[in-house]
């Protein structure tokens, strides 16, 4: 039937031109998508939009970065209150909870089965479909640029240092740290206050929980818990390694972020993105020889999946029905084995489907020295079923939350406070914060 109204819409224009007229071209739906990713990850989505355009003529997308993840969130907020909000949005991983008790949005199952799209749900990786999705395990909205966190070492100074293999435990990196101190390096092992790998992270791979609730799952009356756990060990001896001049504070304050400072070779081990691998490489002297592998572990420790990190793509309710369309259609592309390929090679971010990993693997992608180490990060995000603790965190107001334990981890490596009364202060904000949202959502229930 569909082949039979092209070719009547063809004889149509024909016999149009045959009269002298000009047929007119349908004009293409045009939607917006807004972005927090800016620099080379910002352009690489922009180069999905093209792509996108280009193999389709009934839609035109418009992808606009917000220059943040935050900003996006915000700046999506106030434009749907003033009813001029895009239909696609990107939300990072700690504002899910926002958009969830929000309620502005097409549920990603009711979107794609509208438009005709048959999504295998169950084929996202575990780790990464149930940090976005309720209790009942459905997606609200799509995973998009997803990654965890690795441990990054300098492969040369390790050689020169006389250290064999990576780091599988912390006693390994605090031996590692030693010998590249012994052999002339200054910043053996280089951090910032960023709390995703140094806290969160850290907490899901030890199973120790974040905030009770299931860490804020089963309930808006959750409280954070971090200075109860083996999290206060943890900064303690990063403190220790830190006055000994083993491990190095490296922020853009100070100069030189934990990125950076590893490309340059000014650190030779640090905690970063899986995405951040593709920065290293076209970054670093050419000829360095370095590696990644999954973050380490304290000895005795049996060790849970990783978190995942980066964001997904949520559609806005009250959009006319023609972009529920173009967005559908988008998601659909996007999602294709070709894209999922081109998208991780681009950028440095996983696969987020079984299949798009598969093809990936036996195309030989993680066979190429470019990309050798991606897939510890699929390993990592699927070492072990998800459980309460390594399910994801579901805080309100989690942004505000972040900055809190930063902010304290500074006036802990800096001196000002011991690491249980930083940690004691986190908690003590972060948990004032968590009771003005649960009073924001009072008789909201999670789903």
């Amino acid at each position: 039937m569909k082949t039979l109204g092209v070719k009547l819409s063809m004889a149509v224009a024909a016999l149009a031109v045959g009269l002298g007229a000009t047929p007119a071209l349908a004009e293409k739906v045009k939607f917006e998508f807004w972005y927090g990713l800016s620099g080379d990850l910002g352009e690489r989505v922009q180069d999905a939009c093209k792509k996108f355009n280009e193999s389709q003529a009934d839609y035109e997308i418009v992808c606009t970065s917000q220059n943040g993840y935050p900003e996006t969130v915000q700046n999506a907020i106030a434009a749907y209150r003033a009813k001029k909000h895009p239909a696609i949005v990107q939300v990072f991983d700690g504002g899910t909870l926002d958009l969830m008790l929000s309620g502005a949005f097409v549920p990603a199952k009711k979107l794609m089965e509208d438009n005709g799209y048959k999504i295998d749900w169950a084929n996202y990786f575990g780790g990464i479909a149930n940090y976005y999705a309720t209790s009942k395990g459905e997606l609200y909205s799509f995973p998009f640029n997803s990654s965890t966190a690795m441990f990054y070492y300098n492969v040369d100074a390790f050689t020169k240092a006389g250290i064999e293999g990576a780091p599988q435990t912390w006693e390994d990196v605090e031996a590692a740290a030693r010998k590249l101190k012994a052999a002339g390096y200054a910043c053996p092992f280089g951090f910032s206050f960023d709390t995703w790998a140094t806290v969160e992270q850290f907490s899901a791979i030890h199973n120790q929980p974040i905030a009770t609730k299931n860490n804020g799952y089963d309930g808006l009356d959750t409280e954070l818990v971090i200075n109860k756990t083996k999290l206060v060990d943890h900064l303690t001896f990063f403190k220790k390694m830190t006055d000994e001049g083993l491990f190095v504070v490296k922020t853009k304050q100070l100069g030189m972020d934990v990125v950076p400072a590893f490309t340059s070779e000014t650190c030779q081990m640090i905690q970063s993105s899986i995405a951040d691998h593709g920065t290293v490489g076209k970054t670093i002297k050419p000829g360095t020889k370095w590696d990644v592998t999954m973050l380490p572990v304290w000895k005795g420790t049996e060790r849970q999946n990783s978190l995942v990190g980066g964001a997904s793509l949520w559609v806005l309710n009250n959009r006319p029905e023609a972009e529920y369309k173009g967005a559908a259609a988008f998601l659909n592309f996007i999602a294709q084995p070709d894209m999922v390929e081109w998208w991780s090679t681009v950028t440095g971010y996983i696969p987020v489907t079984k299949t798009g990993f598969d093809a990936m693997k036996a195309n030989g992608f993680y066979d190429k020295p470019a990309y050798k180490g991606r897939d510890k990060a699929i390993a990592s995000l699927t070492f072990t079923p998800t459980s309460a603790n390594t399910r994801g965190i579901r805080l309100g107001g989690f942004p505000q939350i972040r900055k809190e334990i930063s902010d304290a981890m500074e006036g802990i490596f800096f001196g000002k406070l011991t690491v249980q009364a930083g940690l004691d202060q986190a908690v003590e904000r972060g948990n004032a914060i968590l009771r003005r949202f649960e009073k924001t959502y009072a008789g909201r229930a999670l789903n």
